[in-house]
């Protein structure tokens, strides 16, 4: 790794990680606010929630949440931490060397003593230090407002929310890696953001297909956001050291392909 371009990097992208980071920590401090209100209403908001299909409560985890951590695993987590840290790492690995690479600045880098190994490992080092940051804010905001908003009885433990967060770091950090390795593969910035962004949308879909269609179940097979299920994670229905396992392991293995591949393919110097 180039400690000088890390620096250099981490300066320009930070206004937008710490753009991504300060809106997940808003929006779950938001969510958490309202959960005084749902807890004080919940059998009149069941009894609204027993008209719809099986199938979609499953779905989008709303099956219960009659404690904080069944509301904030289902509101937030399943799905809007899912499209903030999904845009983040899609639209960072892309900018972090495809960008570079289409419009004539990665020529420059490389023209420096700086190797190809060095820079590509400086770069997966800047997207990852970004998705710490921003699940770091998420983790702190989430779990101060569930401290100050929420009574003893519907409160989530430190150590499920803490588990809740970090296998959520580890789910993008395998999508920030397969996204940086299409970011390394393709020389023009929009065909590996439709690269990185068709696949991360593909896995959602299969994903939610098996959910809401018991038939189609098996699709869940295909997808790596079936591996993240926060609401099990708080009833603690989840072996999470196995899931940890594989999403680490699914995500170091791209960022080594990441590395192997921008030091041998032909760049458009």
């Amino acid at each position: 790794m180039s400690p000088s371009l890390y620096k250099q990097m981490m300066k320009s992208n930070f206004k937008s990680i710490m753009s991504f980071g300060m809106a997940s920590a808003v929006y779950v401090i938001l969510m958490t606010s309202l959960f005084p209100m749902i807890s004080d209403n919940i059998d009149k908001i069941q009894e609204l929630t027993e008209i719809y299909p099986d199938s979609l409560m499953k779905a989008f985890g709303l099956e219960s949440f009659g404690t904080y951590g069944e509301f904030i695993s289902a509101e937030y987590y399943g799905l809007f931490f899912l499209f903030i840290l999904g845009i983040f790492s899609v639209m960072t690995a892309i900018q972090l060397i495809a960008k570079l690479v289409d419009r004539g600045s990665m020529a420059y880098l490389l023209s420096t003593k700086v190797s190809r190994a060095q820079v590509a490992i400086t770069q997966i080092s800047v997207l990852i230090t970004g998705l710490i940051i921003i699940i770091f804010l998420n983790f702190a905001g989430g779990y101060a407002a569930g401290e100050l908003l929420i009574d003893d009885q519907y409160a989530i433990a430190m150590g499920d929310f803490f588990q809740i967060n970090f296998v959520g770091f580890l789910l993008f950090f395998a999508v920030g890696g397969y996204s940086i390795l299409f970011s390394s593969l393709f020389n023009d910035e929009k065909m590996a953001f439709a690269a990185a962004g068709g696949v991360t949308f593909l896995f959602y879909a299969l994903d939610m297909a098996g959910k809401i269609v018991s038939d189609l179940e098996w699709l869940r097979n295909l997808s790596i956001f079936s591996l993240y299920e926060p609401a099990k994670i708080a009833k603690g229905d989840v072996n999470v050291v196995l899931v940890s396992l594989i999403l680490f392991g699914l995500g170091l293995l791209m960022y080594i392909a990441t590395v192997l591949v921008f030091r041998r393919r032909n760049l458009p110097l």
